[in-house]
């Protein structure tokens, strides 16, 4: 079995940029910069601070969104990490896509994935309970459970 071989892209037209495009154009790489330095600390918090890999579990994660800091700065890199790849692969769909329909169901699909994901992954963060009924102490984060009169 082999990898299909991709055509060239389309040709590149002499268009002017809309200001929406333009927005989009500054957005990528403004995001990109701003991801990179969410993307980083949340590395470091996790397998630095945190103790490693070996030490990211469910309770971890609970301890970790107990705090609101960490629950919008998880939210920022997905909203920002969504959108950004959106729009690069709004820009492959562009180049790539041969007819204005494909382009436009392709649009339309990644749009639709992209919100689909961020809502899922906005609730998960923002209704993540930290000790669910019924669930194996040794799995909770027992102190903040305590803490929160739920253990």
């Amino acid at each position: 079995m082999t990898a299909p071989e991709l055509t060239h892209p389309l040709p590149r037209t002499r268009r002017r940029l809309t200001p929406a495009l333009r927005w989009w154009w500054m957005f990528q790489r403004i995001s990109g910069v701003v991801l990179v330095a969410l993307i980083f600390t949340h590395l470091f918090y996790n397998l630095i601070l945190g103790g490693g890999v070996s030490q990211i579990d469910f309770g971890f994660v609970a301890g970790k969104w107990a705090a609101p800091l960490w629950q919008w700065w998880d939210f920022t890199m997905l909203v920002l990490a969504m959108l950004h790849g959106m729009n690069g692969m709004g820009y492959l769909i562009n180049d790539y896509a041969r007819s204005k329909r494909s382009r436009g169901i392709l649009h339309i699909l990644l749009g639709a994935a992209t919100a689909v994901i961020i809502v899922l992954g906005t609730l998960v963060i923002f209704t993540f309970d930290p000790c669910p009924a019924g669930a194996n102490p040794q799995n909770l984060n027992v102190p903040l459970c305590q803490e929160l009169g739920k253990l």
